[in-house]
């Protein structure tokens, strides 16, 4: 596999969020909005990226009894930079997902490509597939908060698409079931259109 296919994996092929399901913690919770999805999103790729390259860097003194409390450290150090710089630098945002980034250090996506993918991979590898899944997350997570953003209160991004009222529904925890299987279910029908053609 190239770097090329390395990276665009985690964008379609086995994108965390629509194909395989992982990270349904902050995806249902934090994604009302555009905003929040992209906050998230990027939050968890500068952690997936970092920890995947430390991973990867550090694997042959990690003893494999340790290796998963290891890994706990090494994305919680970089859980607690994100923090402390959203805190500083977008502090109405760091607000907004509040307890959902200290559970960026638990969340399976991570700790996931940690385990099976960064400890058994070169270091330039194990950077590209973090970038491509953490990319991949974030345009999820995006595409999920847009959709949630348009259908329950009109606006996207905070601008306003149409005026009058949303459909509450779609701000609120059902809205997100709701939004996230019809999309599953768009993006499942097209790769099957996709795979019928060829």
């Amino acid at each position: 596999m190239n770097q090329w296919q390395n990276f665009s994996k985690g964008l379609i092929k086995e994108n965390a969020v629509f194909v395989l399901i992982l990270g349904m913690c902050p995806t249902l919770g934090v994604t009302t909005t555009a905003m929040n999805g992209l906050g998230m999103g990027l939050a968890t790729t500068f952690v997936l990226l970092m920890s995947n390259l430390f991973v990867s860097l550090f694997k042959s003194f990690i003893p494999d009894k340790v290796r998963i409390p290891s890994y706990i450290v090494i994305i919680a150090s970089f859980v607690t930079i994100v923090e402390l710089v959203m805190q500083a630098y977008v502090p109405d945002l760091f607000e907004q997902l509040g307890l959902f980034i200290p559970l960026i250090v638990v969340n399976c996506l991570v700790l996931g490509r940690a385990e099976a993918f960064a400890s058994k991979q070169k270091l330039i590898t194990s950077g590209i597939d973090g970038l491509g899944m953490g990319t991949g997350f974030t345009l999820a997570l995006v595409i999920l908060g847009g959709v949630r953003e348009i259908l329950g209160s009109g606006t996207l991004f905070g601008l306003e698409i149409y005026p009058g009222d949303g459909i509450l529904l779609f701000i609120l925890p059902p809205g997100a079931f709701l939004a996230l299987g019809y999309l599953i279910l768009i993006i499942n029908r097209l790769k099957k259109n996709i795979h019928d053609v060829k």
